[in-house]
């Protein structure tokens, strides 16, 4: 009996040390996996803060770069200083009233969305007039257009408020037989007596004077800020690293050549680089100044809401961003651009939109 007992207790003993070994063995094991896991993830740490500081670096280079060469767009148009809220909501009232149109059913606005995420033009390669009169170029979009010293696609006006009544009595748009017929039709409208006189005041007649004002300081509000814009101002997260290299890009090649400064365009004219291409019964700013040097001349655009505004070009005749690019790559610039290329050049573009709207 005793020596069972005591069998039975050499068994447990060896049991116990055979158990202690695995244990001690196991949490030298699970010690060393720590060391290795700490070590494996120290690395990634290393590597992940290093790609971050190098994405910093970019970006902020970059960013320099950018604010030099290219700048963010201002709060407020130039002349705006002088608008009041009156005189803006007087326009946006014009801006709206189908009534102001020969056959009472169209507007400013039917050409020129602006409600929800329409980005200020109706993207149809040309607009239709009140009468289904086709037009003959494509519609600009208005956001921003308060920046641009060109207006209309031959830059036949150079300001808003000389551009203002045009489209009332152009025959191909709303077809009024004259500018009186404009200032009759407002004058029958009781409603606007109030919005005069608190536009203004001093002077609440009913006049053309007073709607050019009103019309162009509501056009000088539609004022868009983007992502880029964010970018430019300090905000180095803003934009993805497909996006900075898209800029990047857009630098490098040259597209600052034609689409220059904060508005990326609107400010200058550009000759095509291959009328066939287009219309070519449209001769562009030479069907204003009679200068045969002027002829298939054309308003570069502002690249701000490009991707919101399609089709492209002045008869609306590329239905896709990509397609535009695509085009223009063949002209002026530094080199040429491999497909992928293109792709970060149009997510660059992207970032250019009324945050507000969407692509």
């Amino acid at each position: 009996m005793c020596i069972h007992l005591k069998v039975n207790h050499v068994k447990k003993f060896r049991i116990f040390k055979l158990l202690l070994f695995l244990f001690f063995w196991s949490m030298l094991f699970q010690c060393e996996n720590t060391k290795k896991q700490n070590s494996q993830n120290n690395q990634l740490t290393n590597i992940l803060s290093l790609q971050i500081a190098n994405d910093l670096a970019y970006a902020m280079n970059l960013q320099s770069l950018t604010k030099i060469q290219i700048g963010s767009m201002p709060d407020h148009s130039p002349g705006s200083e002088n608008d009041t809220q009156p005189m803006i909501n007087l326009g946006n009232k014009l801006f709206r009233d189908k009534n102001l149109s020969s056959n009472q059913i169209q507007a400013c606005i039917t050409c020129h969305p602006l409600d929800g995420r329409s980005a200020g033009m109706d993207r149809q390669s040309t607009s239709r007039g009140t009468f289904g009169q086709l037009g003959r170029r494509n519609t600009p979009t208005l956001l921003n257009i308060g920046f641009s010293s060109i207006i209309f696609w031959d830059g036949r006006r150079s300001n808003l408020y000389d551009q203002a009544i045009d489209p009332f009595v152009n025959p191909l748009e709303m077809s009024l037989t004259s500018e009186s017929e404009l200032i009759q039709r407002i004058q029958n409208d009781t409603s606007y007596a109030v919005f005069f006189s608190n536009a203004f005041p001093e002077d609440p007649n009913i006049n053309l004077h007073n709607v050019r004002i009103a019309i162009s300081a509501f056009e000088r509000s539609l004022v868009s800020k983007s992502r880029f814009d964010d970018f430019v101002n300090g905000n180095l997260l803003a934009l993805n690293r497909q996006e900075l290299d898209g800029l990047n890009l857009f630098i490098d090649i040259g597209c600052l050549n034609c689409h220059s400064g904060f508005s990326m365009g609107g400010n200058n004219f550009a000759k095509l680089e291959s009328p066939s291409l287009y219309n070519p019964n449209d001769f562009g700013k030479f069907e204003v100044s009679g200068n045969t040097n002027d002829r298939y001349v054309f308003k570069i655009p502002s690249l701000r809401n490009v991707s919101l505004t399609p089709p492209y070009f002045h008869d609306g005749s590329v239905s896709t961003l990509k397609e535009a690019v695509e085009r223009m790559n063949a002209y002026k610039l530094n080199r040429n651009l491999r497909s992928s290329e293109i792709e970060i050049l149009i997510a660059f573009l992207k970032t250019l939109s009324d945050k507000t709207k969407s692509n």
